[in-house]
């Protein structure tokens, strides 16, 4: 899942079992890196989210409708975010301070209405999720990555923890369910798959290079090879496919 861009056309009921949502408690978490500061979301709480919840809401939240930039600043406005961000220079915590590291996984993803230690901490928890899956299964740590469902997972790891970089090495060239155009050709495998894992590879025409699962596959370990030249890959109910 190559780790840029990863690829996650959708998710599977399976990556609910696989990762916790983003239940983690977010107001009054600390803020520094001690652990002695703590800081809460400055918006009231939603009736019916946990804090968590609001916060991962407002992030996804759609942005605005702003007018085309012109041909000379697209490179430049697509590398920016969809909203209005908190400027870096304004990035402190109630109480103690971040660290560098911290402020470069920050920087330009803190809405104007959501405390940076809240974005944080979203962050730190998916170092967690990494790190708790990888204890068990480096394999569904991987998956989960390409699958997805692992918010900002690259950065994350970049910047909060550079530790589990073996995970992201693991999902990269991963593809996750979906339908795929031009797939790099290879060898693949499953790390959790369903009993309804199905896929198939087919060329420019439309036809039929490779199929599955094949009659005697295990429920759970599939494997496929994509041919040089492939023009379309579809996956469905196999979560996500690895690297072999």
């Amino acid at each position: 899942m190559r780790i840029s861009p990863l690829r996650r056309p959708g998710r599977p009921a399976a990556a609910a079992a696989l990762l916790l949502a983003a239940a983690l408690t977010v107001s009054g978490c600390s803020a520094d890196p001690d652990g002695d500061g703590k800081a809460g979301a400055s918006a009231p709480a939603s009736p019916g989210l946990s804090a968590a919840e609001r916060v991962e809401k407002e992030l996804d939240a759609p942005a605005e409708e702003a007018p085309e930039p012109k041909a000379s600043e697209a490179s430049e406005a697509s590398q920016k975010p969809k909203k209005d961000t908190v400027a870096d220079g304004k990035l402190k915590p109630a109480t103690g301070s971040f660290s560098e590291k911290e402020k470069e996984f920050l920087s330009g993803r803190v809405p104007e209405s959501v405390e940076p230690a809240a974005v944080l901490d979203l962050g730190k928890e998916s170092c967690q999720r990494i790190e708790r899956t990888a204890k068990h299964d480096k394999d569904a740590a991987a998956a989960a990555v390409v699958a997805g469902d692992v918010r900002d997972a690259e950065d994350a790891v970049a910047h909060l923890c550079p530790e589990q970089q073996p995970v992201l090495d693991a999902a990269k060239g991963g593809y996750a369910d979906g339908s795929h155009e031009k797939p790099a050709p290879g060898r693949y495998r499953t790390a959790s798959s369903g009993p309804s894992c199905t896929w198939q590879v087919t060329d420019a025409k439309g036809g039929i290079l490779t199929s599955g699962p094949a009659p005697d596959a295990k429920d759970g370990q599939h494997t496929l090879t994509i041919p040089s030249g492939a023009a379309g890959f579809e996956s469905s109910g196999c979560y996500a496919w690895l690297r072999a």
